[in-house]
């Protein structure tokens, strides 16, 4: 795969800083294979109109983050657009569906759009909606009256279900085109941002398209139904949304979240009902949350949605359930990702002395001493490995000659170095042993 000098410094510096690239990931996955055929045939049966619910569970360092990135990469090579939001108790809390709605709208992407995409989306499609009615020859394109009563016209058929059950979506949406027309472009901004979900917006804002309040719990589903129709009729085949960290309702109150739950529960059944066509949703988390008593198990109804077998051998896990398990990395496994987070620097770079230095038994040596140091969980080492084979080593050969690792890097790692869950799993004996704060 080729990739840009560009997109090489974005993924070095962000294994520099210990987080996930945002792109060009292909460069990095190591043992992914098993699960692209799947989700390209799920993406494939998302663009023809269906909904799929995807669950990921996989433990601490086991890459769910890095496979819902590279997942998103390849939606956006099909044209789809994506949304990453990080459910938490005070920022994002899934039982209230306004707000993950309003995330959502804000980590809105395209290809094209890296960020703010829902303005784009939306230009796109009045364009197409005019060129449609222009099409059809009974409008002359030079009578703007007629054409954009042709354009709402059919802007409220496309959007058929939708204005039924919210009608402000497309009142607003009237309303910030006749804006724009207008010359109005505050309004026609504040009525975006209503439409993103977005509080305290001004009343004359409201008053000018003739809606009140804001988007609750319910209107939130039936505007991300706008949504998806807005991008199916732009020439986006779906909307690949992630709810990432999801284990986090466990640490929630138990009636927040046991509401939580039940929102979950009600997105699945209504992909499954068809009400989202054009949706394709995955959700990640931890074992415990799937199977333990703090999380989807306190549901009897979304535990037996999500209920997969993982008691076979996981070679013969089926990429097509429901759910799927993600093992984490072996020592093997993160020496082949160091060995391509090495290659990527050198090739940045343009020189060989990178791979005569930090050669294949340095980086597998590496490694193993950054597990050894974390108590021997592999599981909990790729952040932290990555971020000291750049940072620490590659770093260093490429801006010191006379630099050798071998000579001159004694590998420490600080307790301040690690965040609250590699500090948990280093010192817990079992995953039981990993506490929650309850």
């Amino acid at each position: 795969m080729s990739i840009s000098s560009q997109r090489k410094e974005d993924i070095i510096d962000a294994l520099r800083r210990g987080t996930v690239p945002q792109y060009g990931l292909d460069a990095l996955a190591v043992g992914l294979d098993k699960f692209s055929d799947t989700f390209d045939e799920e993406l494939g049966k998302v663009a023809r109109g269906s909904g799929q619910f995807k669950a990921i569970r996989g433990e601490y360092g086991s890459g769910k983050t890095f496979v819902t990135r590279w997942l998103r990469e390849r939606a956006q090579q099909m044209g789809f657009a994506c949304a990453e939001v990080q459910i938490s108790e005070t920022e994002t809390p899934l039982n209230r569906l306004e707000t993950v709605y309003r995330r959502l709208m804000e980590r809105l992407t395209t290809s094209d759009s890296p960020s703010g995409a829902f303005r784009n989306i939306i230009e796109a499609w009045f364009f197409t909606l005019e060129e449609d009615v222009i099409s059809q020859g009974d409008i002359d394109p030079n009578d703007v009256e007629a054409l954009v009563s042709a354009t709402d016209a059919l802007m409220e058929k496309r959007l058929g279900e939708v204005v039924k059950t919210a009608p402000a979506f497309s009142l607003t949406l009237r309303a910030y085109r006749r804006a724009l027309l207008d010359g109005q472009e505050d309004i026609a901004d504040g009525l975006l941002a209503w439409m993103a979900g977005q509080p305290n917006i001004a009343a004359e804002i409201k008053r000018y398209a003739k809606i009140k309040g804001d988007i609750d719990h319910f209107g939130a589903l039936s505007f991300l139904q706008g949504v998806l129709t807005i991008l199916k009729d732009s020439g986006h085949p779906g909307l690949l949304l992630v709810f990432d960290e999801v284990e986090t309702l466990q640490r929630m109150r138990s009636d927040v979240r046991d509401k939580s739950l039940n929102a979950l529960r009600q997105l699945m059944d209504e992909i499954d009902s068809g009400r989202f066509p054009g949706l394709y949703l995955v959700i990640t988390g931890t074992p415990a949350f799937f199977d333990g008593p703090m999380g989807i198990q306190r549901l009897a109804p979304l535990a037996q949605r999500l209920a997969v077998d993982f008691a076979t051998d996981a070679r013969f896990d089926n990429p097509r359930a429901v759910q799927i398990r993600l093992n984490g990395f072996n020592v093997d496994s993160l020496t082949e990702v160091g060995r391509k987070a090495r290659n990527l620097y050198a090739d940045s770079k343009r020189t060989t002395r990178i791979g005569n230095l930090v050669d294949d038994a340095y980086i597998e040596d590496l490694a193993r001493a950054v597990t050894g140091n974390l108590g021997g969980k592999v599981g909990i080492a790729p952040r932290i490995f990555l971020k000291k084979l750049v940072g620490d080593v590659l770093d260093r050969v490429d801006q010191f000659d006379d630099f050798a690792p071998r000579l001159h890097y004694a590998l420490t790692i600080s307790d301040t170095e690690l965040n609250a869950a590699e500090r948990a799993a280093k010192f817990a004996n079992s995953v039981d042993d990993i506490g929650l704060d309850l």
